[in-house]
């Protein structure tokens, strides 16, 4: 993939923090994937004004509904990472 070298300004202590989390992967690499991090969230939220203006904002019920599923799903992710089974599955 071609890169391009580019000069930005950010506070002393931020890079200080950075440089630390960085570490192995290299400041080049820590801030390219935050940069992706961010634009990938603001078209997220691009699409959700979208589906906002389509559909109307959402309900207290379907946010709450969203968020049971998030959870169950992380409880599935970390049964899985972690090797479990179900009481009923067998071993």
């Amino acid at each position: 993939m071609a890169t391009k070298k580019i000069t930005v300004t950010i506070p002393e202590d931020l890079l200080d923090e950075i440089r630390a989390d960085a570490a192995e992967r290299g400041l080049s690499a820590y801030v390219a994937e935050a940069l992706r991090f961010k634009r990938d969230r603001d078209r997220l939220l691009e699409l959700v004004d979208w589906l906002q203006e389509e559909h109307g904002p959402v309900t207290g019920h379907e946010r709450a509904a969203a968020l049971t599923e998030l959870d169950d799903l992380d409880a599935e992710h970390e049964r899985r990472r972690d090797g479990g089974h179900d009481a009923g599955e067998a071993a």
